[in-house]
């Protein structure tokens, strides 16, 4: 799905590709691709770009999801290709060495906030309280290799309720959906089966398939990138939960609530500490090569650091406020410029 604060099209004029050194065309717009999550963050940035400045073109923003968000930041250098890549996750070291292989160059990994991974329900649910270990169990392709036959809650834990399990939430692409996998099945994985945390060493493809393989017989329902329609889904069936990022909880908070994980509900202060297990950071990933070709993109990326803060325009949004350290290691990569590294990558 392609959303866009302005018409979309890339505008592309003149023959010479002023980030590649031709073939590409030119572009006066900024380009952004990626997360869904982290998009109401961009656009919100985006508008203040342009009201700061009446000649700046309106910056082109899709909602892409982190993973195909990644595939098109990363298939080259110039005007054709997107200057930024919103990313709800960590770039992966292969999504890395596939930007060096078509040329892309050096990047800056810059951290915007944090986010967490919020299990929400409607204000009239059942009001869940779930682990780590319920969720695997409920969404899990197999459990503890057998095919996952649960079909109401109370299969899973018989303290839940005899509803059916339904879980909207995002399609594979998506950085929330590798945070899902990553954050919460996996560790319910590791509690429920015995084997698992050896199969993470011995053999990684297994301790994948076992652990992060969410089932396809309609207990989890893709929702695609719109967490928008999650909310509206919820709302026409309060008996489903949905998984989405906190700053749509927060953002929806007269029509859903969050569902507790392990007896912590999901806000900013859980999120913030760590408490609530579905934290994550989110990222934007810039071409350095780009920041003088194209009009005002080092200047947005000023703004975006002047956003992010407590008491800034995007924490009042939902984004939840990165510590001060890592607010100004990421304000020193803008000014400097500095380029990630493959081995930042493995830490």
């Amino acid at each position: 799905m392609r959303i866009a604060i302005v018409a979309l099209g890339l505008c592309l004029a003149g023959c010479q590709d002023q980030a590649n050194g031709g073939g590409g065309g030119a572009r006066s717009q900024i380009t952004v691709v990626g997360s869904s999550t982290v998009y109401p963050f961009t656009t919100i940035v985006a508008e203040q770009f342009v009201a700061n400045d009446a000649d700046a073109r309106a910056p082109v923003i899709e909602s892409t999801g982190t993973g195909a968000g990644m595939k098109l930041f990363c298939a080259g250098l110039g005007a054709a290709h997107p200057d930024i890549e919103d990313a709800s996750r960590r770039m992966k070291p292969g999504e890395f060495q596939e930007c060096q292989r078509n040329g892309v160059g050096a990047i800056l990994e810059i951290q915007v906030g944090i986010d967490g991974i919020a299990f929400a329900e409607a204000l009239n649910g059942p009001r869940m309280a779930l682990t780590e270990a319920d969720l695997y169990r409920a969404l899990a392709a197999k459990v503890n290799g057998r095919p996952n036959g649960a079909r109401t809650w109370h299969d899973v834990n018989p303290t839940l309720p005899a509803t059916p399990i339904q879980v909207y939430g995002p399609p594979a692409t998506s950085g929330t959906r590798d945070a899902l996998a990553e954050l919460i099945l996996t560790r319910g994985c590791e509690i429920v089966d015995p084997r698992a945390k050896a199969l993470a060493t011995d053999d990684p493809d297994a301790h994948k398939a076992l652990c992060t393989r969410v089932r396809e017989d309609g207990a989890y329902i893709d929702a695609g990138e719109n967490d928008n329609l999650i909310v509206q889904k919820l709302a026409t069936n309060p008996s489903a939960i949905g998984v989405f990022g906190y700053s749509y909880l927060e953002e929806n908070k007269g029509s859903v609530t969050g569902v507790t994980i392990n007896g912590v509900a999901p806000t900013y202060a859980t999120i913030a500490d760590g408490r609530y297990p579905g934290s994550r950071p989110l990222f934007l990933y810039v071409k350095k090569a780009h920041l003088r070709a194209i009009p005002g993109l080092k200047t947005f990326l000023h703004l975006y650091a002047k956003a992010w803060g407590p008491e800034g325009p995007l924490v009042r949004r939902g984004l939840i406020a990165s510590p001060a350290s890592i607010r100004a290691r990421s304000a020193a990569i803008i000014a400097h410029e500095a380029a990630l590294a493959a081995a930042d990558l493995d830490r």
